[in-house]
């Protein structure tokens, strides 16, 4: 679950806010991410579940002392928004220039 929010939320960014083709979608950028996120957390659940940050989940195992299966959690998203990352860039985002200097 946490590898699925992850890429849902990492390709919201990429699509409306990331992508130098996406034309007038960057205007919608804010809110579309905002209803990832709202919806990421009705799907995967605010505490308990899906956390969509490691440090959220890494807390409470340090405080309990319980670092079983911890690691799913700092997994997850990474692979999650490396496949996000690596489907956009190679499916959507075909001809682009890498950044110059002036761009930044």
């Amino acid at each position: 679950m946490e590898m699925i929010i992850t890429f849902a939320l990492v390709y919201t960014v990429y699509a409306t806010a990331a992508d130098p083709n996406k034309g007038s979608l960057a205007t919608i950028a804010p809110i579309a991410i905002g209803f990832i996120v709202g919806a990421n957390i009705l799907a995967a659940g605010p505490f308990s579940g899906g956390s969509m940050n490691p440090a959220r989940s890494f807390g409470p195992a340090v405080v309990s002392g319980d670092f079983h299966d911890n690691w799913i959690y700092w997994a997850g998203p990474l692979v999650g928004g490396g496949l996000a990352g690596l489907v956009y860039g190679n499916v959507f985002i075909i001809d682009h220039a890498p950044l110059s200097r002036g761009d930044f």
